[in-house]
């Protein structure tokens, strides 16, 4: 294995090995179709009829609770599909899977029948499953032995995650608002299928690296007479208590995630279908939530008694990320309004018809929007195929089909939208907002904490959930003057704009540094379980998402949009002052870890 490693390393695009711009890319292509194709979903579920661009024209609320249960199972599937690959496939097998089953989803949504729809749903889950957790794995698998260098990795990798979902969204959205929904869900699954050609063929790249899990386990020797070995290393990790799972636990495993998942399939079913799996009403609760309820207590006795037979330290330190766990919940809660209630914001109650000097400045803007970066990451293309061609030639040569493909897409958009006199700015353009202040401010945001003025990680997590309370505070402002019920109005784009640029600046003090305080506080034996603990906190947010959402028609028509975005402002603004007060317990409770 430190062959390979070493072997991936003689080949270097801008300081790091080849191989992780392969990464780069087929990421980049993974998160274009699934922000493509994540976008269109409101949209296209809710566009009405008689249209000139017909959609399916559901509630508001039926939409929503769908694209919660979807997004919620997009991050429990790679708990089983980590699994896995740790155990049968190995990395590389389970990316190539999970390319291979989303394609087909995005090809299934394309022909936009009922059952076609809902099955390409369910691969898109399984897909995600299987890719999702092991792309980031070869990475860490590459890096071993080379932690200096890693920080970096995952900073290159994650402006591949960036520059996909602003192309996804910017194109898929694009063709499915103007030319139908099917170019848009088509378009996303093309895609994912040419990433998934180009990281297949070049797998002569990384060796052993990814490959399937062998019974022969290397022993890793010290390198000098005063290191530690790793077993003794581990020796010395082990005079806490071990806290097996016991027969309790396990029970109490299943029981909340059964309970959980019924819930998650139910809350649509109950809505669209008028059907539920749990027909029964208990202390005037429907079944449906009387069960959801009995399993967030089993998680709960589940987490409290494991948490209690661990020795004071560990103990305290897990106490501190469940806490960090509950504010992701409802960071993410509010944070994906993006892809539900602000997408809709965008295409019902904003004013996005421009007009003469604005209409020219917006598309010169647009223009260099979207060919700078793309100029940039073609300049990466072409290092890696200078370094890679005589390797992986036909690897490089789907990339280039893929970009060409691209670049014809992005000027076929500039053209067409030159060409118009004035200028409708599409609904889906507003998400691509997210992933240009990402790689616009990251770097600042990476030099504060860098910084003497790093601030701690209740701070952070107060910050970020401030901020994004206050970017529903400008929605909430702009809304103000829409009368009770309006479905429509012609609110300026400026407050969407603002609304996007706090957020972002809320999920960078979020959400890059959750993980990161996570594997700093949980002992290396249990990262795997506190791991899945985390993606399922993310899955309730994203349930919550949907399910909040869902109540803009019943809010905005009792009382106002304005406090529908209000009610909004307040909760984040109130659990980011929690944490800020919370401060000087919770860095106690983190014996020392920064």
């Amino acid at each position: 294995m430190n062959t390979d490693i070493e072997n991936l390393f003689k080949d270097k695009v801008i300081g790091h090995p080849a191989g992780l711009f392969v990464l780069f890319f087929t990421e980049m292509w993974e998160r274009f179709s699934f922000y493509g194709m994540r976008i269109l979903l409101v949209l296209f579920l809710t566009a009405p009829f008689a249209s000139e661009n017909p959609g399916w024209d559901w509630p508001r609320e039926h939409a929503l609770a769908l694209i919660g249960t979807y997004a919620s199972l997009l991050y429990l599937t790679p708990i089983i599909g980590g699994w896995i690959a740790d155990k049968i496939t190995g990395y590389r097998v389970a990316v190539v899977i999970g390319c291979l089953i989303m394609t087909l989803g995005h090809a299934s949504m394309a022909l936009e029948t009922t059952m076609t729809f809902y099955v390409g749903l369910a691969l898109l889950v399984i897909g995600t499953g299987f890719f999702k957790p092991n792309i980031t794995s070869i990475i860490s698998e590459m890096y071993k032995g080379k932690e200096s260098k890693k920080d970096g990795a995952y900073t290159i990798f994650y402006m591949g995650v960036n520059a996909g979902a602003f192309f996804g969204m910017m194109l898929c959205g694009y063709l499915a608002e103007n030319y139908g929904w099917s170019w848009g869900f088509g378009l996303a699954g093309i895609f994912m299928f040419l990433g998934m050609l180009q990281f297949w063929l070049a797998k002569e790249l990384f060796g052993k690296i990814g490959a399937k899990p062998s019974k022969i386990h290397e022993v890793e020797l010290p390198q000098n007479i005063n290191e530690e070995s790793p077993a003794e290393q581990e020796e010395a990790e082990i005079d806490e208590k071990l806290n097996p799972f016991t027969l309790f636990d396990k029970v109490l495993i299943v029981l909340s995630s059964l309970g959980g998942l019924l819930y998650l399939f139910n809350d649509p079913l109950e809505k669209i279908e008028g059907t539920s799996l749990a027909p029964f009403e208990l202390f005037g609760l429907k079944g449906s939530d009387v069960v959801v309820l009995g399993a967030l207590v089993l998680f709960l006795i589940l987490l409290v008694t494991r948490i209690a037979r661990y020795i004071p330290i560990v103990r305290d330190r897990i106490i501190a990320v469940s806490i960090f766990g509950l504010f992701t919940v409802f960071f993410f809660a509010f944070f994906e309004q993006s892809l539900g209630s602000m997408t809709l914001f965008a295409r019902d109650y904003t004013d996005r018809i421009l007009v003469g000097d604005s209409a020219t400045i917006f598309k010169v803007v647009d223009a260099l929007l979207t060919t700078v970066p793309l100029i940039i990451i073609t300049w990466v293309l072409i290092l890696l195929a200078k370094k890679t061609f005589s390797r992986i030639g036909l690897s490089n040569i789907i990339l280039g089909i893929a970009f060409a493909g691209l670049w014809f897409l992005v000027i076929f958009r500039l053209m067409d939208k030159f060409s118009q006199e004035g200028n409708e700015v599409d609904a889906t353009w507003f998400g691509i907002l997210n992933s240009f202040f990402i790689i616009t401010l990251a770097p600042f945001f990476s030099r504060w904490w860098e910084s003497k003025y790093n601030p701690s990680a209740a701070m952070k997590y107060g910050l970020g959930l401030i901020l994004l309370g206050l970017g529903f505070a400008i929605l909430s402002y702009g809304a103000s003057d829409i009368p009770s019920g309006a479905k429509t109005a012609s609110v300026s784009m400026i407050f969407l704009i603002l609304a996007y640029l706090l957020h972002t600046m809320g999920e960078l003090c979020l959400s890059p540094v959750g993980l990161s305080y996570l594997s700093k506080l949980v002992p290396a034996r249990m990262i795997g379980f506190m791991f899945g603990v985390w993606y399922l906190a993310i899955a309730v947010g994203q349930k919550a998402a949907g399910t909040m959402g869902g109540m803009i028609d019943k809010i905005s028509e009792q009382y106002s949009l304005g406090t529908f975005f209000l009610i909004f402002t307040l909760i984040p603004i109130g659990v980011g002052v929690l944490s800020i007060v919370l401060n000087p317990l919770l860095k106690r409770l983190m014996h020392g870890v920064r």
